[in-house]
């Protein structure tokens, strides 16, 4: 199946009819609001910025055959990292993914556009600005975002980053071609002996990991630290020639300066920016986007080294494999004969369905749309009987990592911007409270300097070695996938699967990372947080969902689903709850690795 220029086209058309509840269909449209009030900016300010999202043949240039080898639900890091390995045995591979492909403009096409520093692909990213529709994935308001600041994205659009309300906790995904890969943060770390063993209890084998699997990993999505010129501020374009360099990064001397004093050893982390388009930035060839803060909407001119430059290019350079954007998969199942189906519901950029209950095959289906997408579809399949076998303990072992941004504020520093990557990290493993890792990390549109903006905010990325863990729910009668008569925005179905966080949940990450910061406070004499506006510790939110499917328990050793020969599970679905105090790309990525390379020896 593959979606025509015309078709995708009249889709859009349909605009109207999206209401802020649900996708209409032209029956409906008369008691839809006008597309003024769903879209104050109109389509038009979508389709003269990037006009590539609204082109067929852009993103989905290759069709979708009605039965294809392989089908990989996802394109984040166990997904594309999968496709690229099997395109590379030569098997063929068609991955669906739910939102965008996105381009990248790494640097200033004319002279207009260095002049008004444009070039923004994904919507921009700091207070000052005007964030849009290309923030979010079909939602217009985050109450509170990540440092405790709004999100005001105004239209109902595709964009690239989801944020779920669960019970407990609010959940931070990546949605367009590239998952996660898109609206992290960059960072790429191992976590150490002691936290691995306590997460996996012997499940998994940290030498094994260590020696092989996580530096395959870091090569593949091309990992490394910050230069010291960017580091320090000595690189960059003076303007007019004279006055100071430009130094984005001069918030992370200040946050490794605090710490240290407070006794602590900050290190260099690895991350994968491409420091080359960092550096054009600097000397005024590219439009600002790492070194501004922006990174959780996505970085438009490719400073931020994506799956869509690296696994997911490789991956199609084979020939073997190919994506196709807009495929909301709503179910899958298996046939008698021992086939996979998928079923899924295509969408154009406004949310509008041009094409529903779509059903292919394949001979192998493997699941990798992150630990809420996975999760949620595979327990569909088990509630409604499309996959018979599947054992108890899928749905278990849901966990946030241990997430929290932290702020402390009044630190001076150099520099108008705070810019991403984050190139330093702290580890504290103080008496009566948790395991605390501490990253330095940006606060978008902020300046560091207080005499000259006010605030002088120093964020920080914690993740503490927390056990809380969930599970999820299914409720059958909340589950419209079976009529598909009633969809959400995205075309996702309405209701069906809920993952219960406790409400107290994260109360000791909280006063973990308030005893580690408040100490650096009192030795710097400077203050935490913004009361009214910005918390000291955020920890209401997740960016790093992990569990659901976990190894060894749903799946054996290597990802494969028991009791379904033929589907796998690749992705944060797999890891119980945590990746002991880091960032869990590294370990997302390595498994993908390993499993992925087992799988091939076996021929299964």
């Amino acid at each position: 199946m593959t979606l025509t220029r015309r078709t995708f086209l009249a889709g859009s058309a349909a605009v109207a009819a999206v209401a802020a509840t649900g996708v209409g269909t032209a029956a409906s449209a008369t008691a839809s609001p006008t597309q003024s009030q769903v879209f104050p900016k109109g389509d038009s300010f979508y389709r003269t910025r990037v006009p590539q999202l609204f082109s067929a043949s852009y993103q989905e240039p290759v069709a979708l055959g009605s039965h294809t080898p392989v089908l990989v639900i996802g394109t984040g890091f166990g997904a594309a990292i999968t496709a690229l390995r099997l395109g590379q045995a030569g098997t063929q591979v068609a991955m669906l993914e739910r939102g965008l492909r996105w381009p990248l403009r790494p640097r200033y096409t004319s002279t207009t556009e260095k002049l008004l520093r444009q070039g923004d692909t994904f919507s921009p990213e700091t207070i000052f600005s005007d964030i849009d529709g290309r923030a979010l994935w079909f939602r217009r308001k985050v109450d509170k975002g990540l440092h405790g600041l709004p999100i005001m994205a105004e239209d109902f659009f595709a964009g690239a980053l989801e944020v779920i309300d669960q019970p407990g906790i609010q959940v931070w995904q990546g949605s367009a071609v590239g998952g996660g890969s898109i609206i992290y943060t960059g960072v790429l770390l191992a976590p150490e002996k002691r936290f691995f063993d306590h997460v996996w209890q012997g499940a998994l084998s940290y030498d094994e990991m260590n020696a092989t699997w996580w530096p395959k990993a870091l090569a593949t999505v091309r990992g490394s630290t910050m230069p010291d010129d960017i580091y320090q501020g000595k690189y960059g374009q003076r303007l007019l020639g004279v006055g100071p360099r430009p130094d984005p990064f001069g918030h992370c001397r200040t946050w490794d300066g605090l710490f240290t004093k407070a006794g602590h050893s900050p290190h260099k982390l690895n991350s994968n920016f491409a420091w080359n388009v960092v550096r054009d930035e600097l000397d005024g060839l590219s439009r600002p986007s790492s070194t501004n803060g922006e990174t959780n909407f996505g970085n438009s001119n490719g400073a931020k080294f994506d799956l869509t430059q690296g696994a997911l290019a490789q991956a199609q350079a084979t020939g073997k494999v190919t994506i196709h954007p807009q495929h909301v998969v709503t179910a899958i199942g298996q046939e008698a004969d021992g086939r996979y189906w998928v079923r899924f519901n295509v969408i154009n950029p406004f949310g509008a369905v041009v094409s529903k209950d779509v059903t292919v095959t394949c001979d192998k289906l493997v699941v990798g749309a992150g630990s809420m997408g996975s999760t949620e579809l595979l327990l569909r399949a088990q509630h409604t009987g499309t996959l018979k076998n599947l054992n108890e303990h899928l749905g278990q072992g849901w966990g946030t990592n241990g997430d929290a941004a932290v702020i402390v504020r009044h630190a001076l520093s150099a520099g108008l911007t705070q810019g991403n990557p984050s190139p330093s990290r702290i580890l504290d493993e103080g008496q009566g409270r948790l395991p605390v890792t501490l990253e330095n990390w940006a606060v978008p549109g902020v300046g560091a300097n207080p005499s000259l903006i006010g605030l002088g905010l120093i964020a920080s990325l914690g993740m503490t070695l927390d056990d809380t863990r969930a599970t999820f729910r299914y409720n059958a009668a909340a589950d419209s996938s079976g009529s598909g008569a009633t969809i959400r925005s995205d075309g996702k179905p309405i209701g069906g699967v809920t993952v219960d966080f406790p409400a107290t949940g994260n109360d000791e990450t909280i006063r973990s990372l308030r005893g580690v910061i408040d100490h650096v406070a009192d030795v710097n004499n400077i203050k935490t947080g913004v009361p009214g506006l910005v918390p000291d510790v955020n920890a209401a939110f997740t960016a790093h969902p992990l569990g659901g499917a976990v190894l060894g328990k749903v799946t054996d050793g290597y990802g494969r689903v028991q009791g379904h020969p033929g589907l796998y599970v690749v992705d944060g679905a797999l890891i119980p709850g945590s990746t002991g105090t880091v960032n869990p790309v590294l370990t997302i990525a390595a498994l993908a690795e390993r499993n992925i390379a087992k799988i091939i020896a076996d021929g299964a």
